[in-house]
């Protein structure tokens, strides 16, 4: 019996979510590999001129041009849109690189958009800065209340643009009920899903348009690679997404999507122990620095609402450890097994100074009014023993003064 492929919808729709990530999009040639091939080739040959012009015209099936298609990222495609629960995936050389498609592909001059004003730093410079270069007005509100996100909006708003958990400051935003009025107005509701990947939370489920990712982050897992993915429907990606990435060119090389697909095979177990090790740090930490932020808590003001929407709270959190920028970066620097780092999601228990290095764009005033104190710190806890994990974190806090 010939075995299906998993670009088969039939078949793919009634696999569990652990399977999609493993066997979701794979397409076999014809040696019948088991790994996914890797198909380095920015080209395509044809059979005869006939062909090509039928491709290019859309009445042919097939590749024409490694920034369109190709093999390799296409089963990745395949797979982050099972995952997500979304018809259609386009994937991008990086996440800030589907984070600015995602809003610039959908906008013009005169347009609005209302965003989150906790967002990552380079989200912030893109709402803040970017769009209104292009004459693109920006709202920022804080998001936790819904009548802010009410009272914002214009006739000519387009967009609501969010992060949820967002970064560094790990706000949780009500998805179900932002997304309800976005929708209720019109609205289509962008959401930076990057913190909690598909595993642990689910955007579309709850009435998101659009979900926009660093695949760089937890999907690779391992630090090794950058890449981006944006879902939605079929109409949105194939007809509006499509052409500002086939004309801007922000494309995702095929070596990136295949170690991206390798990553997305572990993903589920690592996302879950690596929530498991975060939540130990959390009440740990919670007894020894002035505030923890990470809604895994019982204690934290958004833990109710994210076990609403999140199936567990993910491997990132913040601490408050006061005595400013200086006492910080003493305890970066009393660090001997966690790196310091601002990247996230990786298998490496990684901490890094927000206020100096992932939203320094960010004006000191922005920082404040969403809450990135000099005296905050981000931890993304990995895979380690969790207890070489806190007896690193207990040694340096010792050093700092705490």
């Amino acid at each position: 019996m010939k075995r299906h492929s998993g670009q088969d919808p039939e078949i793919t729709q009634n696999w569990r979510p652990a399977t999609r990530a493993i066997r979701g999009g794979t397409a076999r040639s014809e040696w019948g590999e088991t790994s996914e091939a890797l198909f380095l080739t920015s080209g395509y040959s044809y059979d005869c001129a006939g062909d090509a012009a039928a491709r290019f015209a859309g009445e042919q099936q097939g590749m024409t041009y490694s920034r369109l298609q190709n093999p390799t990222v296409e089963m990745l495609e395949r797979r982050i849109a099972l995952l997500d629960g979304a018809e259609a995936c386009r994937s991008m050389a990086t996440g800030m690189a589907a984070m600015t498609a995602s809003l610039l592909c959908q906008l013009e001059a005169g347009d609005h958009v209302v965003a989150s004003r906790a967002l990552f730093g380079s989200c912030r410079w893109l709402t803040d800065t970017l769009l209104p270069k292009f004459g693109i007005a920006t709202t920022v509100v804080d998001g936790r209340d819904l009548k802010n996100w009410e009272a914002a909006i214009r006739p000519e708003t387009k967009v609501f643009f969010f992060e949820t958990p967002a970064n560094p400051t790990m706000e949780v935003l009500d998805l179900k009920a932002i997304c309800g009025l976005a929708r209720a107005h019109g609205i289509t509701s962008v959401v930076d899903n990057a913190f909690a990947t598909p595993v642990l939370q689910r955007p579309l489920e709850l009435g998101a348009d659009v979900v926009a990712y660093s695949a760089t982050k937890m999907m690779d897992g391992q630090g090794r690679v950058m890449a981006g993915a944006v879902c939605g429907s079929e109409e949105f990606i194939e007809d509006t997404l499509l052409k500002f990435i086939r004309n801007t060119g922000p494309t995702l090389a095929p070596f990136n999507a295949w170690v991206v697909l390798k990553g997305l095979e572990t993903l589920d177990l690592r996302i879950r122990r690596q929530s498991e090790n975060a939540l130990k740090v959390a009440q740990f930490l919670e007894a020894r620095v002035e505030r923890v932020n990470y809604p895994g808590l019982a204690s934290d003001p958004f833990h109710d609402l994210a076990m609403r929407q999140m199936e567990l709270a993910g491997p990132i959190l913040s601490l408050h450890v006061g005595g400013g920028r200086e006492r910080a970066h003493a305890l970066l620097d009393a660090l001997e097994l966690v790196d310091i780092s601002n990247n996230i999601g990786d298998s490496r228990s990684l901490m890094c100074h927000p206020a100096s290095t992932t939203h320094a764009s960010m004006s000191a005033e922005a920082r404040d009014e969403v809450g990135i104190g000099e005296d905050m710190l981000r931890l993304n806890v990995g895979l380690e023993d969790v207890a070489d994990v806190i007896d690193d974190l207990d040694r340096a806090l010792g050093a700092a003064g705490l």
